[in-house]
């Protein structure tokens, strides 16, 4: 069951906006390789526990009013419950993955097939590697692009030229964030949270400048993933753990709702993570009110 919320204490209302999502429950999930610093090959997995927090998230979103559709593992593929690294889906493009490693690599044709699939085509295959929602963030009209352990430096201009969007190139330097989305959590069109020490001194400078507001989060609360977050622009779903940055976002006005996905942090992700936004226009509301399936 979801902990209950932190409830802002200030005047400050924001807004949420309904929001559609992809996931891929865990249920081959393990860690058999060690591909980032987190990962321990024969580090005992819950694979029942990581299921239980997975829909926990899932069904925090739902209770949130957001549709969540649901891709089938594929067996040999255990990080496929790290959804947001298949694909790139902008109101203008969908970008399919293309993996540094090789033992994440058919994901990416899975990721993409279900997204043809289902109107969220075409599904542009790119030449330059790059690990999708993982190291690209949507910031309003921006795309914040990460580098410097998965996605190549070349991939942001790709991703610029098939989107249409500006893309903005921000370096990775401490390897435990070696996803731009453990590093910065988008939280709306223009405010981001971020670990200032995950980035090199001129990508520090850039978000200064971009975002002189932002939040800043500790060490502590960047260790444990909690900027491993999804907002909608009023909820922010982030690790329990991170109650630091819990109490600055409600100090700003957001709606906090801690999620244990500690299971899960043993393959080095988090609530992001597992959550790929498809940035579409959503269904007709049924008349009971619900966001149908």
């Amino acid at each position: 069951m979801t902990n209950l919320a932190f409830v802002p204490t200030t005047g400050t209302r924001r807004t949420p906006r309904p929001r559609r999502y992809l996931m891929t429950p865990p249920r081959h999930f393990a860690v058999e390789y060690a591909i980032n610093p987190w990962m321990h090959p024969g580090v005992e997995v819950d694979r029942d526990l990581a299921l239980r927090q997975w829909q926990q998230l899932a069904d925090t979103y739902r209770r949130l009013g957001h549709r969540v559709d649901v891709l089938d593992p594929i067996h040999g593929l255990p990080d496929m419950v790290y959804a947001a690294n298949g694909a790139l889906v902008t109101p203008t493009a969908t970008v399919a993955a293309r993996f540094a490693f090789p033992q994440r690599a058919a994901e990416s044709e899975a990721y993409a097939g279900w997204l043809a699939a289902h109107g969220l085509g075409p599904v542009h295959v790119p030449e330059e590697v790059n690990e999708g929602e993982g190291d690209f963030l949507v910031v309003g009209d921006l795309i914040l692009a990460g580098t410097g352990f998965r996605t190549s430096p070349a991939a942001h201009s790709e991703v610029a030229r098939l989107t249409g969007m500006q893309v903005i190139s921000l370096d990775l330097v401490d390897p435990r964030y070696y996803h731009l989305d453990t590093a910065l959590a988008v939280l709306d069109d223009h405010t981001v949270a971020y670990f200032p020490e995950a980035f090199s001194p001129v990508s520090q400078a850039v978000l200064a400048t971009l975002y002189p507001d932002a939040v800043i989060a500790t060490a502590d609360d960047a260790a444990v993933l909690g900027l491993n977050a999804v907002s909608d622009g009023r909820h922010v779903m982030l690790a329990v753990a991170a109650t630091g940055l819990a109490a600055q976002l409600t100090a700003r006005g957001f709606v906090v709702v801690p999620v244990d996905v500690s299971e899960l942090l043993k393959g080095g992700g988090g609530v992001k993570c597992c959550t790929l936004e498809l940035r579409r226009a959503l269904p007709p509301v049924a008349q009971d009110g619900a966001v149908s399936a």
